[in-house]
């Protein structure tokens, strides 16, 4: 199993949250005040940079509109 942050699934998920949050009509500085952190926070994750838990997913998901439970289907929608 691949733990890197740079593994083909994770990055993946990282364009997931960039189309999600474009589909939503969002900028990333909207995201960013929604979910009181700076742009940069969003920048980093959505580039792989940085690595969201599972807490800071469901965060990220609620200020993109949407769930985990639609992000993970969108991941697998072969599941």
């Amino acid at each position: 199993m691949d733990k890197s942050i740079y593994s083909a699934e994770y990055q993946r998920l990282c364009t997931v949250l960039r189309e999600l949050r474009q589909e939503a009509g969002l900028t990333q500085v909207r995201v960013a005040e929604q979910l009181d952190e700076p742009q940069s926070f969003v920048s980093k994750y959505e580039a792989g940079e940085r690595r969201l838990d599972v807490i800071e997913l469901h965060q990220v998901a609620t200020a993109l509109r949407t769930t985990v439970v639609a992000i993970v289907q969108r991941l697998w929608p072969e599941s």
